[in-house]
């Protein structure tokens, strides 16, 4: 019998606890912001309210990034959460590790039936994909925090109770050097799928679990293959079963094995076992190692809200979808980005706290349409009825001889950023901007996200403010227009003119992004890189009324 090796285990980096001072402490200490779970979503949030110098305390229970024993969670890092990264300042850190990949194949059998580019529609300074082991991001974002200097990060801070208050939460506390407690203006889970704060808050999750199985096997091996996403619908070397193939950082390849409904989970991600499988998939003679193994069935849920009171959700703890098209991670880091400028206005007194509402009101739905769409997925992947197989064999028939039946092989659409439903705070919806290169009149190369982040990569706070893009304004225009917003957080910038404003190089690219190609001339940017409205006669008092309702004000 053949026997395999396993690559020595990952290294983690760890953070020594220290004892906060609130322990021995009599009085109760408030913070503005309170962070539970150093996550992606977590860390995410972290870092986005320390680069608008906005404190926070994020607490977690471990001292580490990851999963011990486990190599690779979330892998597919998508184009609206690597321009957040960018605007956070990890970007570089991300893609000098991890893979960048645009091109998907699908194949039935041998016989490849659907291809696809992302690259297509891109006009983005970053790419469709970047694959990296989701503990890296974990770490590179703590080391960005640190950097910052404006989260107190408190490892070894076990959570054990919070009781909602009238005017903010109570948090419980539990750690090596004793129990304290601290009292919160807005508290944030990110305490992942098993929150025990949703638990103990008696919030219906309406979660389910699917009878579907896989194997995680990550692997090292010597055969060159392309840095692409193949999938097979149904694998020879996997009895007539699913496979995902996705290379990572540190050269492992990360392949998902779809497994019988009724499989042990322990006996299939045996060595032995997993061996087998991949000794078919690669063949004779090829040497391999495995740097991790693992089981994992598919569940999911939604809340019926993201916010409770003062206290509000994001990540795996307001929704969890199946990983199809990496709509997971992706998500809750988008969640964060969502949640970071608005929490950031409301604790600087910018904007009023029902601007928190509109994190609700935006994420929610992104959340329903992701679970929608992954449950597609699902069921096409694992058909559950004679009729559905029926509906897959005739998909897939059809896609190996025509064209218009390959985009309904369906085995998982990839994450790229919601629209957001219109409301009374977003009158036309949302619709996120590309991080496009541009030019700036006096020759200097910048970026959206430089321009909406600032341009300082340092460790200096960049502020909260929305970009209001003008086609062409007048001197006088610009004049007035300053005139009414100052004090207001917004940055003027023309796109072409001579107004004395900041200025762009005129751009059709750019223009279709900010929505100036349809006869609008002023595109207001939230500090999400979300549209927040297009004006067709931008005077300075219509500027200043779409930024209030913007920012839910008065």
């Amino acid at each position: 019998m053949e026997t395999f090796n396993f690559a020595p285990p990952y290294e983690l980096p760890s953070w020594p606890f220290v004892a906060p001072p609130e322990i021995g402490n009599d009085t109760v200490a408030r913070h503005p912001i309170v962070i539970v779970g150093a996550g992606p979503a977590g860390l995410t949030l972290a870092c986005d309210l320390a680069r608008r110098g906005v404190h926070a305390v994020l607490l977690d229970e471990d001292d580490t990034v990851g999963v011990r024993g486990a190599s690779s969670r979330g892998i597919c890092y998508a184009q609206k959460t690597l321009e957040i990264f960018d605007r956070l300042g990890i970007y570089e850190r991300i893609a000098d590790k991890g893979i960048t990949w645009s091109l998907g194949r699908t194949f039935s059998g041998d016989e490849e039936v659907y291809q696809f580019n992302l690259k297509t529609d891109s006009v983005s300074v970053q790419p469709p994909f970047i694959n990296l082991q989701q503990f890296y991001v974990e770490w590179f974002l703590v080391d960005r925090i640190t950097e910052l200097g404006c989260t107190d990060l408190r490892w070894k801070n076990c959570v054990k109770r919070v009781t909602p208050l009238d005017d903010g939460v109570r948090i419980e506390v539990e750690t090596p050097a004793g129990s304290y407690a601290i009292d919160a203006d807005h508290l944030v889970d990110a305490t992942g799928a098993n929150s025990p704060i949703r638990t103990q808050l008696g919030l219906d999750a309406h979660p389910s679990r699917s009878t579907d199985r896989w194997c995680i096997s990550d692997v090292r091996f010597k055969k060159p293959l392309p840095t692409e996403r193949w999938t097979w619908v149904d694998a020879p070397f996997n009895e007539g079963r699913a496979v995902w193939q996705h290379l990572m950082g540190d050269g492992v390849w990360r392949i998902d094995y779809q497994m019988p409904e009724d499989c042990d989970t322990a006996w299939i991600s045996q060595p032995e076992v997993a061996g087998a499988r991949l000794r078919e998939q690669l063949g004779p003679g090829v040497e391999f190692e495995f740097v991790w193994i693992g089981p994992y069935g598919y569940r999911d849920h939604l809340l019926d809200s993201f916010r409770h009171g003062h206290v509000l959700f994001i990540g795996d703890s307001a929704h969890v979808v199946s990983p199809f098209g990496a709509r997971g991670g992706n998500s809750g880091i988008q969640d964060a980005a969502n949640l970071g400028w608005k929490l950031a206005l409301v604790t600087q007194g910018t904007a009023d706290a029902a601007l928190l509402d509109t994190y609700d009101a935006e994420r929610r739905p992104a959340a329903a349409e992701n679970l929608q769409v992954t449950s597609r997925s699902a069921r096409f992947l694992a058909p559950r009825s004679p009729a559905e197989h029926t509906l897959r064999r005739a998909v897939v028939a059809l896609a190996s001889r025509h064209a218009f039946a390959r985009g309904f092989v369906n085995t998982g659409r990839m994450s790229m950023a919601n629209d957001y439903p219109a409301a009374p705070h977003l009158p036309e919806g949302g619709r996120s901007v590309q991080n496009l290169a541009v030019r700036l009149a006096d020759g200097r190369a910048t970026t959206l996200m430089e321009l909406i982040g600032s341009n300082d990569r340092g460790t200096h706070a960049a502020g909260t403010k929305f970009l209001a893009l003008w086609l062409e304004p007048t001197r006088a225009q610009a004049d007035a227009a300053a005139a009414e917003l100052a004090g207001l957080p917004v940055t003027l910038v023309a796109v072409g003119g001579a107004s004395g404003l900041p200025t762009l190089l005129p751009d059709e690219a750019l223009k279709k992004q900010l929505g100036l190609d349809a006869g609008a001339t002023l595109c207001l940017l939230r500090p999400d890189a979300y549209r927040a409205a297009t004006l067709h006669a931008p005077t300075p008092a219509a500027i200043a009324a779409a930024l209030h309702t913007a920012c839910v004000r008065a």
